[in-house]
Parts: structure tokens; C-alpha cells; sequence
């Protein structure tokens, strides 16, 4: 709720959705956790696919430096690792995260614009961003991997 209420105006995670994750999906969720001597301060939620590990979720109650990244990042990769997981998708921007292991990669979205005059600028919009992106994306991972070069 936290994290909700400081980047967007409201949490959008309901207690309805985690009832329902919990009834359909709870073999697919990893909740990795922070604990501040007895009191649980952190949170980064996971779902775990056939081959991914996807995270996108994360919530704190004290504000630590570096944490952020411990659960959402370094924990995660670990956990996939140890599964045999292929990768761990982070979600979706970020330049930050080259930094940490993350090349950029194309994710995509199941949106649906109901509003039929909406639907085609949108439409529209995102073909012609998708080129930009992709063109960035390159220049990204060939300018800033982390990774050794053959």
C-alpha cells in the first residue's frame, strides 16, 4: 500500500486479489521478505512461470538503502538459479537495472482499449514507438552490458 500511495496515487493491489492469487495461483508465488529484528519491513512479490521468474511488486514499510534491490533483484536471481529458471523478468524499464544484470528485453501487454475511438491512436502510437524502442534496446545492450564481450 505503501509504495502505491507514494508513485501513483493509490493502491491497486486489493485485499480481493490477493484472496484470489492465493486461491488459484499459490504454487506460482514466490513472496520474498525483509525482517528488521522481529518485525517484517519488506516484501517482493513473484510469480513463477514455466521458465521465468517474474517480479514486478514491492512494498517496505522503513525505507533501507539498497534493499530494494537485495529483494527485488539479487534475491530473485538467486532463487530462479537455483530452480534451473532460464531468467528472472523484472519488468518493464529501467535503466538501472543494466547495472544489475538485467539486458533489456521486450515484454508486451494484454491491454484491451475498450473505447473504440481511442483504440485506433493508441494503436497507432504503439507501432510507431515500438521501432524507438527497439532501437534503444540495442543501443543499451551493446553500449552498457555488464557482460563480457566474445
Amino acid at each position: 500500500m505503501d509504495n502505491g500511495s507514494r508513485k501513483w496515487g493509490r493502491p491497486y493491489l486489493s485485499r480481493p486479489f490477493f484472496s484470489l492469487l492465493g486461491e488459484r495461483m499459490s504454487d506460482r508465488v514466490l513472496l520474498i521478505m525483509a525482517r528488521k529484528d522481529s518485525r517484517w519491513i519488506a516484501g517482493a512479490l513473484n510469480l513463477i512461470g514455466d521458465d521465468c521468474l517474474y517480479g514486478r511488486n514491492w512494498g517496505c514499510v522503513e525505507d533501507v538503502p539498497f534493499l530494494h534491490f537485495e529483494l527485488c533483484y539479487y534475491q530473485a536471481i538467486d532463487w530462479a538459479i537455483s530452480r534451473g529458471l532460464a531468467r528472472v523478468e523484472a519488468g518493464a524499464q529501467g535503466q538501472h537495472k543494466i547495472a544489475r544484470g538485467y539486458l533489456p528485453r521486450p515484454v508486451y501487454s494484454a491491454h484491451y482499449i475498450a473505447d473504440p475511438a481511442l483504440r485506433g491512436p493508441v494503436e497507432r502510437f504503439v507501432m510507431q514507438e515500438r521501432q524507438g524502442v527497439e532501437q534503444e534496446m540495442e543501443w543499451l545492450a551493446e553500449e552498457y552490458s555488464p557482460f563480457r564481450k566474445e
